[in-house]
């Protein structure tokens, strides 16, 4: 099914301080980053100096509801949404994870990957420290206390010192002070906002608006917010020269009602259809996409061929991502249970259709012979991205070359795979070009186009990573 083919990642965050309702605030705010984690959810809170919480795998309204809430009284809370990257998809990795240390109590949630966790870990655990889970986020907080005779705002930066890899904290104490922190790289987006006078940090505007946050600005690389009843400071920590912005938050993780590094992300992807048009024009008689995978793309690329754009493939919503098949015999029944084709619109018809990556190609191989069977004339693909030819280590599943088909086939020989007429894939430097972005070539992680890693990782731990 399409949830195993498309890509994860790790996770969405939200926090807010001050506020009488923040519990509430919080479910709200994870229910617009919904899309970045759909394995489990959590909401930590500060009271009379201490951290409650509740985590449960599934969804935020099956994982909540009013008497959890109305549990979770407090004024700063923190909360998340996760897939799983680092540690397995079970309940006692579920965030925010809450620790206690000398009478107090600190709570943490994680978006991104930790590449030198395991050295950190082996370190940890010969000096002493026994570890409650299987995640890379855990490291962070046993780093952390272990650090606090530096005091806390030392503590903080002595941590992010020791840590690499891609990352956005949040954290909550149990004095009620809400953190936010982000990698020297800015790899993972993270925000800052502000409700009636009430600081609210989110991985994606979507939450503020949500809320009804205005959003302040996005968090720099390698900065530190502590917000408390003094207000709100930021600490900067040392950044290298280059950034290393997740291009794929464009392409396909954000939301496109949110913005990010400056850009919506709506806009974006059209624009990413546009030049899509331009270095790949072909004769067709409609545009569409696979929803909701290519949808703005193909916006854009409709709008700049002049062919006409059509929602050619209907998308059932009300499929769960737990759907079982019931039968051997009906292999292919997950992927058709979720998009019907439209046939009287696509029945002799010559078609592009726009994806937004293809990353182990079961899922669009099987589509794409549905469209056949329907008696499809000609069927180019096009997709908004270069191919994936390079694992993620910095927070996306896809983390062993053997994951990629297009690392294992040559772009003709994934066309003739999939069954199609023609492929084309957005050159790397039409897909920086059309971000807006300033020296894109500076700012973007692009590792896994082009195998260029931002921040070195142990190959013997990364198996197949760059055979």
């Amino acid at each position: 099914m399409d949830y195993f083919e498309r890509p994860r990642e790790a996770c969405g965050l939200f926090g807010i301080y001050g506020h009488p309702e923040a519990a509430k605030l919080s479910y709200f705010g994870l229910y617009a980053l919904q899309h970045r984690g759909q394995e489990s959810a959590g909401i930590a809170v500060s009271r009379n100096y201490n951290i409650v919480g509740h985590n449960a795998m599934g969804l935020i309204p099956d994982v909540f509801d009013v008497t959890h809430l109305e549990h979770l009284e407090g004024e700063s809370a923190i909360g998340h949404v996760r897939y799983s990257t680092t540690g397995s998809s079970i309940l006692s990795n579920a965030q925010p994870f809450v620790v206690h240390h000398k009478k107090k109590a600190y709570a943490i949630a994680h978006n991104g990957n930790l590449v030198n966790a395991h050295h950190l870990k082996k370190e940890l655990e010969e000096t002493g420290s026994i570890f409650q889970t299987t995640m890379d986020s855990e490291i962070f907080l046993h780093c952390f206390v272990k650090s606090l005779k530096s005091g806390f705002e030392g503590a903080l930066v002595e941590t992010v010192s020791r840590i690499k890899g891609a990352y956005s904290f949040v954290m909550l104490t149990s004095k009620g002070e809400v953190i936010g922190i982000k990698d020297p790289y800015g790899f993972r987006p993270l925000c800052l906002g502000k409700l009636n006078g009430h600081y609210v940090l989110a991985s994606e505007t979507c939450a503020l608006d949500l809320v009804q946050a205005k959003f302040i600005r996005e968090l720099d690389p390698g900065e530190i917010v502590i917000i408390g009843e003094d207000g709100i400071r930021s600490i900067k920590t040392q950044v290298p020269a280059n950034k290393a912005f997740c291009i794929f938050e464009f392409i396909y993780f954000a939301r496109p009602d949110s913005t990010i590094y400056g850009q919506n992300v709506y806009l974006t992807r059209k624009a990413h259809g546009r030049r899509l048009a331009k270095e790949a024009p072909v004769n067709a008689d409609l545009v569409m996409p696979f929803p909701d995978s290519g949808t703005y793309a193909a916006l854009g690329y409709s709008e700049s061929s002049g062919i006409p754009f059509e929602m050619a493939m209907i998308r059932n919503h009300y499929v769960g991502r737990t759907f079982i098949q019931p039968t051997q015999s009906m292999r292919d029944f997950g992927v058709r249970i979720k998009l019907n084709p439209v046939k009287k619109l696509l029945k002799g018809k010559d078609i592009i259709i726009i994806e937004d990556s293809i990353i182990r190609g079961t899922t669009v191989k099987t589509r794409i012979k549905s469209l056949r069977e329907l008696g499809v004339n000609r069927i180019h693909l096009r997709v908004s991205g270069p191919p994936h030819r390079f694992p993620c280590h910095y927070g996306i599943d896809f983390s062993t070359k053997g994951e990629l088909i297009a690392a294992n086939m040559s772009v003709e020989k994934l066309r003739d795979f999939l069954g199609l007429d023609s492929l084309y894939y957005l050159s790397l430097e039409g897909l920086l070009e059309s971000t807006g972005i300033e020296h894109p070539e500076n700012n973007f992680c692009k590792a896994c186009f082009d195998g260029c890693y931002p921040v070195e990782f142990d190959k013997e731990l990364s198996k197949d990573c760059l055979e």
